[in-house]
């Protein structure tokens, strides 16, 4: 099938490209990108007047709850809401049931997404067996069975001597580490962020000495292994400064954060709202705003969603008991379209943030409008001003704290492969 799609502002980070142009795509690749109209013989044509166009989102982490929890989620609905937002690549975190830690469950996962057939689903190996810590995974054999990189996702490795291990491991095959660096001790049962609010509410608190503890211990055996390493979730102005530091030495590291992040504070927990859950915790208005400046300084290069679809009574529960996470697939794009019209960041570094660089990070041929690669694109009208009901989430979560909050910015059309998988709210 051959697809034009027209008169749109096309921005491409990958190739520098920010201009009024065409996007034209046969047999779910792209084959052009500029004045195309009048040369190519398009099967269906979607004008984008107005409208921006750009590669696929990438999301570098989010919990579908296929297999093992399908009673909060399943891989169609949350497959069904990426694509509402613009997503076309999903990244998948080992800490499923069960724990992908074999080919088995890898071929498990892809053969399920090939299923639902809505967008890509890429999984993470674990980094030790069953994410316990203690024995390393078969790296190798999980490689081979499509895993883009390896984690121990929320599960930590308290024993150095096995991180550094399984670091070296990793080096020998050129394989990423994601890691979620916190100190579990002194992360303890704490849900909020150390500060005036965990005292004010008497909650157990999370220093932030957990989160830079985590980071200078895993800096150091990256500098040792030379392991190629991606930081998860960052939240904490000390942190953000260690991971510029140890780039401008030249280790190879990259670092995210969530959308949530880059908008709420600690603040916003207000009187007990179990919304505003999230672990890593939402930290003081300074660290808010220095992983701002730290993605608009590159030294952030991408922003995932985090997305963690709850059931209504898991967040009814008191907050300490309540369940940690927020529904994001489908307010990713527009929070971070948000930091655009407040100046934070430019258009450009707000769809690299999202595309181009996730998939370097993750290696995979998405999020670029390149000659030849996969035709995975996002069209989105820049002035579709709206407010985030509950009724407008897709996926079976609506665990929000972001719903009243008005928006500019809502996703038109997604298309993977060529195909459009998402028009104008069908899909």
């Amino acid at each position: 099938m051959k697809l034009l799609i027209k008169n749109g502002r096309v921005i491409d980070p990958a190739n520098n490209i920010d201009d009024t142009c065409d996007v034209a795509i046969e047999n779910g690749r792209i084959v052009s990108v500029g004045k195309t109209s009048e040369v190519f013989s398009a099967d269906e044509t979607i004008d984008a007047q107005g409208k921006i166009i750009c590669p696929g989102l990438v999301d570098l982490q989010a919990r579908l709850r296929e297999p093992g929890q399908e009673h909060k989620a399943t891989m169609e609905s949350e497959c069904r809401a990426a694509v509402r937002g613009g997503i076309t690549a999903l990244c998948i975190p080992p800490d499923t049931y069960p724990v992908i830690d074999t080919p088995a469950m890898a071929h498990l996962i892809h053969d399920r997404s090939q299923n639902v057939g809505l967008n890509t689903v890429y999984p993470l190996g674990a980094l030790t067996t069953g994410l316990k810590g203690d024995r390393l995974s078969d790296m190798a054999a999980l490689s081979n069975a499509g895993c883009v990189a390896l984690s121990n996702a929320n599960s930590p490795v308290t024993n150095t001597l096995v991180m550094r291990r399984a670091m070296q491991y990793a080096a020998s095959f050129d394989l990423t580490v994601f890691l979620n660096a916190q100190d579990a001790w002194l992360q303890g049962n704490g849900c909020v962020h150390e500060g005036e609010i965990s005292t004010r509410l008497g909650l157990p608190a999370i220093p932030e000495a957990a989160e830079i503890v985590g980071v200078a211990r895993d800096l150091a055996l990256i500098e040792t292994t030379g392991v190629r390493a991606h930081f998860c979730q960052l939240s904490s102005a000390r942190a953000v400064a260690m991971i510029a530091e140890a780039q401008s030495r030249g280790l190879n590291v990259t670092a995210d954060v969530t959308a949530h992040h880059l908008h709420l504070s600690e603040h916003d927990i207000g009187l007990f709202d179990t919304q505003c859950f999230v672990l890593p915790p939402l930290r003081g208005v300074a660290d808010r705003d220095a992983l701002r400046r730290a993605l608009g300084d590159g030294v952030v290069t991408a922003v995932c969603s985090d997305h963690q679809p709850h059931g209504t009574d898991a967040k009814l529960a008191p907050f300490s008991e309540a369940a940690s996470g927020i529904s994001g697939l489908e307010t990713l794009l527009v929070l971070i379209w948000r930091l655009v019209d407040e100046g934070a960041i430019t258009m450009s570094q707000a769809i690299q943030s999202l595309t181009t660089n996730p998939g370097r990070i993750l290696g995979i041929n998405d999020g670029t409008l390149s000659i030849g690669a996969n035709a995975n694109v996002c069209i989105f009208d820049p002035d579709n001003k709206w407010t985030l009901t509950e009724s407008d989430f897709h996926s079976r979560g609506k665990n929000s704290p972001f719903i009243g909050w008005e928006f500019n910015g809502k996703v038109s059309h997604t298309i993977v492969g060529g195909r459009v998988v998402y028009a104008n709210g069908d899909i």
